[in-house]
C-alpha cells in the first residue's frame, strides 16, 4: 500500500511540476479526463465492433460497409461541428450535446437485427461521436497555446483509457459472450458525457486575422502534401482497424491474446506520447513523421506474413509507438502552426475529415475487398503498399534551407 501511494504521489508531483505546460494542473486533469473516457469507449469499439457484427452472422462485406460508414461520418460531421463551434460563445455545451446524442444512438444497437437497422444506428452514432474529438483537439491546442509540443503528455491519458479497455475486453467477451459487447460499452460512453460536462464553461478560442483562413492555408503546397500523406496513412490503417482482430482469430489466437496484442500497441503508444515533446523539439516534426511512415510499412508487411506468430505480432504492435503516436503528435504540432487560434477547429475538422474521413472510408472499402479475396495477407500487404506511397510523397517535400 505504501509503495502504491508513493508511486501515485510521484506521478502527480511530476505532472504538477512540469513547467512547460501552459495550463494549470486542475485544467490539465480535466482535459486528461475527457481523453481518457473518449478513448476508453473507442478501446471497446475499434477492436471489437467487427467481432460483434461477425458473431451476429453478417459477412465481411457488412463489417467493411459499417466501418466505411463510420469513417464516412468523419467527412460530414466535423465541418458542420466546426461551423457551430466557431459561432458559439460556449463550445463546451456543444461538446456535451454531441456526447449525449452519441450515447443515445449507441444504445440503439441493442435493438438492431437487420443490416438496414445496423446502418441507421451506425450513421447516427458515427455522426456525433466523430464530431466531438476534432473540436476537443482544437480546445486542447488552444489551451496549450505556444506549448503545443506538450500535447502528447495530455493525450497519453486517452491511450491509457484505450489500453485498459482494449486489453481486457477480449477476455471479457470470451467469458460473457460477444452479445455482451454493447452492454459493456454503454457505461464507457456515459463516462464521456460526464467528462465533457467538465468543459461546458470553457471559453471559445480567440480570433486571429482573416488572412489566415482555411482556404488560404489549403492552397499552400506544404499543407496539401501534409493532408494527402495523412489520408494515405489512414488508408493504410484500414485493414488494421477493420480486420486485425478477425485476422488474429483466424490464425488461432484467443481473445486474451488478441487483447494483449492491442494492449502492447497502446503501451508503446503511451511511452512515446510521454517523450514526444523532447523528440519533436530535438528532431523536428517533419523528420519524425517520415520515420513513422517508414516503420509502419515494415509493420504491415510483418502482419501480412507472420500473423500466426504471437512474438512477431507483439514486435509489430510495439511499432505502434511510431506508426500512430509519433505520427499523431507530429500532426498536432504541424496543425498548431498551420491553423492557429480560432481557426484551430476548422483546421482539425479539415484534417479529421480528409484523413480519418475520406482516408478511413477508402481504407475500409479496400480492406473489405482485399479481405474477401485474399484474407489477411492480401489486406495487410495492401496496407504496406499504400503506406509506401505516403512515404514517397512525403519524402519528395521541399526541405527547408540550411542555415550557413
Amino acid at each position: 500500500m505504501e509503495w502504491r501511494e508513493t508511486w501515485w504521489h510521484r506521478v502527480r508531483r511530476i505532472s504538477a511540476t512540469h513547467n512547460d505546460v501552459s495550463i494549470p494542473v486542475e485544467q490539465r486533469w480535466r482535459f486528461a479526463a475527457f481523453y481518457f473516457s473518449y478513448y476508453a469507449a473507442l478501446g471497446a469499439y475499434t477492436p471489437y465492433i467487427g467481432r460483434w457484427v461477425d458473431s451476429a452472422g453478417f459477412s465481411g462485406y457488412v463489417v467493411g460497409a459499417m466501418l466505411a460508414l463510420w469513417y464516412g461520418s468523419r467527412v460530414i460531421s466535423p465541418p458542420l461541428w466546426a461551423w457551430a463551434i466557431t459561432r458559439s460563445a460556449r463550445p463546451g455545451y456543444v461538446l456535451v450535446a454531441g456526447c449525449v446524442i452519441a450515447l443515445l444512438a449507441f444504445a440503439g444497437f441493442t435493438v438492431t437485427h437487420t443490416v438496414a437497422s445496423l446502418i441507421v444506428v451506425m450513421a447516427i452514432f458515427g455522426l456525433f461521436f466523430n464530431a466531438v474529438m476534432p473540436q476537443f483537439e482544437a480546445m486542447t491546442l488552444t489551451a496549450l497555446g505556444s506549448n503545443a509540443n506538450d500535447y502528447g503528455r495530455i493525450r497519453l491519458w486517452g491511450s491509457i483509457g484505450f489500453l485498459l479497455v482494449a486489453g481486457s475486453y477480449g477476455a471479457l467477451l470470451d467469458r460473457l459472450g460477444d452479445a455482451s459487447f454493447i452492454w459493456l460499452s454503454l457505461p464507457l460512453l456515459a463516462a464521456t458525457v460526464w467528462a465533457a460536462s467538465l468543459h461546458r464553461h470553457d471559453p471559445a478560442p480567440e480570433s486571429i486575422p482573416e488572412a489566415a483562413d482555411a482556404g488560404h492555408l489549403w492552397r499552400r503546397p506544404g499543407v496539401r502534401r501534409f493532408l494527402i500523406v495523412a489520408l494515405l496513412m489512414q488508408m493504410g490503417f484500414g485493414p488494421f482497424y477493420v480486420f486485425y482482430t478477425l485476422n488474429l482469430q483466424a490464425h488461432g489466437h484467443s481473445g486474451l491474446a488478441v487483447g494483449s496484442l492491442w494492449a502492447i500497441g497502446v503501451l508503446a503508444e503511451i511511452a512515446l506520447f510521454w517523450v514526444a515533446p523532447q523528440l519533436i523539439a530535438r528532431f523536428g516534426a517533419p523528420r519524425l513523421l517520415s520515420l513513422a511512415l517508414a516503420v509502419t510499412i515494415s509493420r504491415w508487411l510483418v502482419t501480412a506474413l507472420f500473423a500466426d506468430s504471437f512474438a512477431l505480432m507483439a514486435l509489430a504492435q510495439s511499432s505502434h509507438a511510431l506508426g500512430f503516436a509519433m505520427f499523431h503528435a507530429c500532426n498536432m504540432r504541424l496543425m498548431s502552426e498551420y491553423f492557429p487560434g480560432r481557426r484551430a477547429a476548422s483546421g482539425q475538422s479539415l484534417l479529421y475529415g480528409f484523413s480519418s474521413g475520406i482516408g478511413g472510408v477508402l481504407g475500409a472499402v479496400l480492406a473489405a475487398l482485399a479481405w474477401n479475396n485474399g484474407g489477411g495477407t492480401a489486406a495487410f500487404a495492401l496496407a504496406a503498399l499504400i503506406t509506401l506511397s505516403a512515404w514517397i510523397i512525403y519524402a519528395r517535400r521541399k526541405q527547408p534551407a540550411m542555415a550557413t
